[in-house]
């Protein structure tokens, strides 16, 4: 992430984005942890925009964000409502886990 270290991202997991069957999903990297609410406006680009709603060590915290597919990895952008905003990058990892993370 751009606004934030590795060690933030991974402090209390390693960070992640999840996505969802049925246009939702979830994430988290450092405290704050979210559920997304998704629409993939662009199919040919593979990307895909969310709102979501989640918090920061008890906080409540909204926003939105994009993502899309670029040389078969994620990048995307993440906004808190009157807050920080920060760009991501993610891989996609085994299907055991069937997440993306490294941000």
């Amino acid at each position: 992430m751009s606004s934030w270290d590795q060690d933030y991202v991974d402090m209390e997991v390693p960070g992640y984005f999840t996505f969802r069957a049925g246009r939702s999903g979830s994430f988290q990297f450092g405290m704050v942890k979210g559920q997304m609410d998704c629409r993939i406006n662009r199919p040919k680009e593979q990307r895909v925009e969310f709102t979501w709603q989640g918090f920061d060590e008890g906080d409540e915290l909204v926003g939105r964000g994009h993502a899309e597919i670029v040389d078969g990895a994620m990048r995307g952008h993440l906004y808190v409502h009157l807050g920080d905003d920060s760009a991501f990058h993610a891989v996609r990892q085994s299907k055991a886990r069937k997440s993306v993370r490294e941000m």
